[in-house]
């Protein structure tokens, strides 16, 4: 839809949500911005149109003939338009804020806090809490994410450019995308090479310049059975789960308090906690986040771990 026809709607939505009395449909032609006030053909196509398409997407546009009248008018009840009361249960409004938080590094990041704001403006309460003290996040600090989200999205063909690995060419892929999917703090994205006339994988972080879509949405079709994490190259076992020992600052860190296995009193300002895990760079990804607050003492593969994200952050 062009951005030229959707502040039509938008306005023709306010327009007759405003009215205290039906409106005519010469009186909407004069009201509303974008209808053509030259061709009375013209405009009855396009009025028709419209309304046909604000009722195809729920919104009640009532027709009200006055006996005294020539026309009909027309009018948005808005008792009809707006949304009932949304109750949430503890639980739901917990997802909520989960959620927001799952995306506060996306491009997504905008909408999802917007939506907990229009809540809480209408008296719901998107009790974060539950949320804050998991503090998971998606970090997609890869510019090309939200342009093959939203391919994936759309059943959408693109093409970008991809170095395959060091010291190789650059080259321009044409892929059917099947899904984007995250291993060990790396994204990727899984689909069908035109180019190659198979499926294949690719690394985010591989990706140079912009992704581009081709053609129109839709035409994408996944394969039944197709298995994404299998593709991505995910073992078949889950990882292990270990114990990490943790030094935290006493005072700091209490959402990694609230899911640790134990927390006791350590030495002077700091207290040790236990804390289950499966993969270390995921761990790690965590805990450098966290800064100066927390220590890795164990086990080794984890502090190192923790210690070459620091290093990182720090280059």
């Amino acid at each position: 839809m062009s951005r030229r026809k959707t502040e039509r709607l938008l306005n023709l939505v306010i327009c007759l949500l405003a009215t205290r009395r039906p409106l005519s449909a010469e009186q909407i032609r004069q009201a509303v911005p974008g209808y053509d006030r030259d061709g009375d053909e013209a405009f009855q196509r396009m009025f028709e149109r419209d309304k046909n398409e604000l009722r195809e997407i729920g919104i009640p546009i009532e027709v009200h003939r006055d006996p005294w009248e020539d026309e009909p008018g027309y009018r948005i009840q808005r008792e009809a338009y707006e949304l009932p009361e949304i109750t949430l249960e503890p639980d739901e409004a917990a997802v909520l804020g989960l959620a927001a938080q799952v995306w506060q590094r996306a491009s997504l990041a905008e909408a999802a806090s917007g939506a907990l704001l229009k809540l809480r403006a209408g008296g719901v309460a998107t009790d974060a809490g539950p949320g804050e003290a998991l503090e998971l996040r998606v970090d997609t600090r890869d510019p090309s994410f939200p342009a093959l989200w939203e391919a994936v999205r759309d059943r959408r063909v693109v093409r970008f450019d991809y170095r395959p690995a060091a010291g190789e060419s650059v080259r321009t892929r044409t892929v059917e995308p099947w899904g984007v999917i995250s291993r060990r703090g790396k994204w990727y994205v899984a689909g069908f090479d035109r180019d190659r006339q198979a499926p294949r994988v690719f690394r985010l972080s591989r990706i140079t310049g912009q992704v581009a879509p081709v053609g129109r949405p839709g035409v994408v079709e996944v394969p039944e059975g197709v298995d994404l994490r299998e593709m991505v190259g995910f073992p078949e076992e889950a990882m292990q789960e270990r114990t990490a020992v943790l030094e935290v600052r006493q005072g700091a860190c209490e959402g990694l308090r609230q899911v640790a296995r134990a927390v006791r009193e350590g030495r002077e300002g700091w207290d040790t906690v236990e804390l289950v895990f499966a993969d270390p760079e995921r761990l790690a990804g965590w805990i450098a986040s966290l800064g100066a607050d927390v220590r890795v003492v164990g086990p080794p593969d984890a502090r190192e771990a923790v210690i070459a994200r620091l290093k990182g952050a720090l280059a």
